[in-house]
């Protein structure tokens, strides 16, 4: 089965639009993290008020995750059937719904209810994620990490506006009468439901008719999918991503809660969780760039040696203090990213574009799942332990997807 996409050669020039379209999805992608941040941020707190146990602060997160890694696989097929700009609306759509039962959750104390809109909330976070595929493939060979890592740096909006506007939109409704968790969720159903506007009114035509390789009209064979994933660049990739998202989340996790029952009040968990976020996004471009020059290999173990610093910094770093834990995050955040994104390069090229969208989609779903026990360990192994136990646990989970990464490494070019 031949999976390599054809002559970079004989691809058509650049669209004019694409530089407009990328603008529209990295706007998209600012709104929906904002959205999403703030939500993620309250997620363990809300479980924790609404059922008394820190046991369960994991598994809205979770719950998330599954719902992010459904939702890859539903709109990835889609995209190859109806193209990239329904699935983006539909799940923004999704997640402002979801964003609306968090509220309802919150204000009735419903563990079942936020359970349920976390769901939602996830399915919707996979819009974003897809984005930056839809970016890349509007672009050459050459520019694809680049192009695709600008786009994930639009959540460096959301990374700071997030857990910012937790403090003000917290104090509103409780002027209102209201639990102070209520405002994030406010912030949740306007994001979403933002960028769910803007892909409907600005986001034409099509990114997928904008694409340097078209992909062709026929039915997609499940082996076909399966065939891809022994490649050794997606092999790779997926590695690099899983990596990352598995340890970073079971940490992320856990953070707010650690910060809360120290004492310090919603304001610096938004401060440490800020700068957790701006971590994961904000250096996006340069980590695009570097993946463009030096190979999408080399800054996945680059990411995965910064991800074991921040380990070693939970487990016997000063975690107990806001300012300890801010350099932690934040270097929790880089290795994440640098992870993410060299890993996802690895997804946009050397394949047919009839069936990159699918690879793409079940890649990203399985990061998901993969981290979706680390998100639901994370309440349970903090409530049995600490928080400077998850960290030794986090780096000794790097070590078998290191071992996958450089054993299934592209051969160097001759």
């Amino acid at each position: 089965m031949q999976h390599a996409a054809g002559p970079t050669t004989d691809t058509p020039t650049q669209d004019p639009s694409a530089r407009r379209l990328t603008g529209i999805l990295f706007t998209g992608v600012a709104l929906s993290s904002t959205a999403y941040i703030a939500m993620a941020t309250l997620s363990s707190i809300a479980v924790d008020e609404i059922t008394g146990s820190a046991s369960l602060a994991g598994v809205p997160g979770a719950i998330a995750v599954i719902g992010t890694a459904v939702g890859t696989s539903l709109l990835s097929v889609g995209v190859a059937r109806r193209g990239r700009r329904p699935g983006l609306i539909t799940g923004y759509v999704l997640a402002s719904l979801g964003a609306v039962a968090g509220g309802l959750a919150v204000v009735t104390m419903s563990a079942l209810l936020l359970f349920l809109a976390m769901a939602f909330i996830g399915l919707g976070n996979a819009a974003s994620h897809l984005a930056r595929y839809t970016a890349a493939d509007m672009f050459p060979v050459s520019k694809r990490a680049t192009a695709l890592a600008w786009v994930v740096w639009g959540s460096t909006i959301g990374s700071v506006a997030g857990p910012t506007l937790l403090g003000p939109a917290g104090r509103i409704a409780e002027s209102m009468g209201r639990t102070e968790l209520l405002g994030g969720y406010a912030i949740g159903a306007a994001g979403m439901g933002l960028a769910a506007l803007l892909c409907f009114i600005a986001l034409r035509p099509d990114p997928a008719r904008v694409a340097l390789e078209r992909p062709t009209e026929r039915k997609i064979v499940f082996s076909e999918v399966t065939t891809a994933f022994r490649l050794p660049s997606v092999r790779a990739g997926l590695s690099a991503m899983v990596a990352g998202q598995v340890v970073m989340v079971m940490i992320m996790t856990a953070t707010p809660l650690h910060v809360h029952h120290h004492g310090s009040d919603l304001g610096s968990v938004g401060v440490v969780m800020s700068a957790h976020t701006l971590g994961m996004f904000a250096l996006a471009p340069l980590v695009g760039w570097m993946a463009d020059r030096i190979g999408g290999m080399r800054v996945a173990l680059l990411g995965m040696a910064v991800l074991a610093v921040s380990a070693v910094g939970a487990a016997y770093g000063p975690n107990e203090s806001v300012g300890g834990l801010v350099v932690i995050l934040w270097l929790l955040g880089i290795g994440w990213n640098m992870t993410f994104v060299s890993g996802s390069s690895m997804l946009v090229t050397g394949l047919d574009p009839s069936i990159r969208p699918r690879v793409q989609g079940t890649a990203d779903s399985l990061t998901w799942l993969s981290s979706a026990g680390s998100a639901l360990s994370a309440g349970f192994l903090y409530q049995a332990a600490d928080y400077r136990t998850l960290g030794l646990i986090g780096l000794a989970l790097l070590a078998v997807p290191l071992v996958v990464l450089v054993r299934h490494r592209p051969a160097p070019a001759v």
